[in-house]
């Protein structure tokens, strides 16, 4: 599409702004500025988006049931032979949430090359490889393993894994793919620039890992090598088990198309989102849409109607997918401190929110499945998230359950 159609269809949808420097711009500049207008997905240029963002109202929200440790240690053999079968044929591939930095924990750098080691280096990225290498070992199968990264983080992801030796892992079975961006806007959808060259975007957010994996065409490389199933998981828990086998043979025996790692809420309240059935569909509550009420609610036997969190660790049939990514995934707008260009080109920080970022979120894809197997784990065992630098969830609370589990840091 030339410029005059661009700014055709720009004025068509009063974003013109985003075009106010380009004859100001070299040459590389204006190329880049049209990739990058052309790249961007045709909803956002629609300014009646805002419209949608006022929170929908949930459906009804009821316990759903759950594979308790208890449950799936009676059928532990079983599990275990299903899910080695399957990831020895090749039917298993992981995916890795892996686009966020580390700004929490006070590091200028991609989350999974936060060094959580104390008297020797051990990388969150390296805790990682180094639980999907035992699955490695019991099989004697490599498992694809797909690496999500962001466009501010790619090069630094990249170019870590090659310098550490891909920490073992034989590299012909790692895939690097980056995440899909959504612009910034102001309060009126009018997008923003970040320079005179460039639209201010952000990640589109983890709902988007599936959308960026096609798009790199990992996934057609995934299904002509006979992958059926995909694990999804974040970059943030050091203890998960990844490609885990009985996790993996639950979900098959159980004809489900989707399953979700739980853990036992620590409390009522504990910040995490929880498995439950939405209008009858398998579904995932955030701990803030739980009222006291509900929250405090017991079932017969005494336990918690809503007392399992989810821990971000997902395995999705890649059929279910393709029917899921054929809707569009709802869109969460987050009203944030956007840094832009100003009229006269200067680059402004503002103090105080400005505009909104868009997101979706994996978890609707859980809603989106047609059903969800929710699997529980041992806390202590497979739920050590780093994500901030003190206090609950944190490097100190990692690193005790790393030495809980005898794994030397």
């Amino acid at each position: 599409m030339n410029i005059d159609a661009i700014r055709n269809q720009l004025e068509k949808c009063n974003q013109q702004q985003v075009l106010k420097f380009y004859d100001e711009l070299d040459k590389n500049e204006k190329n880049a500025l049209i990739e990058q207008i052309n790249s961007i997905d045709d909803i956002f240029w629609n300014l009646s988006l805002l419209n949608q963002k006022s929170t929908q109202p949930r459906g009804k929200i009821e316990p759903i049931k759950t594979a308790s440790i208890n449950d799936i240690a009676e059928n532990s053999e079983e599990y275990m032979n299903i899910g080695i079968d399957a990831l020895k044929h090749g039917k298993v591939a992981a995916v890795l949430l892996a686009g966020g930095q580390g700004t929490r924990l006070g590091f200028d750098k991609p989350k999974g090359m936060f060094n959580i080691g104390v008297n020797r280096e051990l990388y969150i990225f390296e805790c990682l490889i180094n639980n999907l290498m035992k699955v490695v070992e019991i099989t004697g199968s490599w498992i694809p393993l797909c690496i999500m990264t962001s466009e501010k983080n790619n090069t630094d992801t990249v170019s870590f894994f090659k310098e550490k030796n891909y920490f073992g892992y034989n590299s012909d079975h790692i895939y690097f793919f980056i995440q899909e961006m959504a612009p910034s806007v102001d309060y009126n959808g009018k997008i923003y620039l970040e320079s005179k060259s460039r639209i201010s975007t952000s990640p589109k957010g983890n709902g988007g890992w599936f959308a960026s994996l096609k798009k790199a065409e990992i996934l057609d490389k995934l299904v002509a090598q006979g992958v059926e199933w995909l694990n999804v998981f974040s970059v943030d828990n050091v203890l998960q088990k990844i490609a885990d086998p009985m996790f993996i043979g639950a979900v098959i025996k159980s004809n489900c198309k989707s399953g979700s790692k739980v853990v036992a809420k620590k409390d009522p309240h504990e910040r995490v989102g929880a498995m439950c059935l939405e209008d009858g569909k398998p579904s995932i509550v955030e701990y803030f849409e739980l009222t006291e009420e509900m929250a405090e609610q017991r079932l017969e036997n005494g336990e918690l109607a809503y007392k399992y969190g989810v821990i971000l660790n997902y395995l999705f049939n890649i059929r279910e997918l393709e029917t899921i990514s054929k809707t569009a995934m709802p869109l969460h707008i987050v009203e944030k401190k956007i840094p832009y260009i100003d009229e006269n080109g200067v680059l402004q920080h503002p103090d105080k929110p400005n505009g909104y970022k868009f997101e979706t979120l994996i978890l609707d894809m859980i809603h989106m499945s047609e059903s969800c197997l929710p699997y529980e784990v041992e806390r202590n065992k497979e739920f050590a998230p780093v994500k901030n630098a003190e206090g609950v969830d944190s490097v100190e609370t990692a690193r005790k359950l790393l030495k809980e589990n005898n794994i030397e840091f």
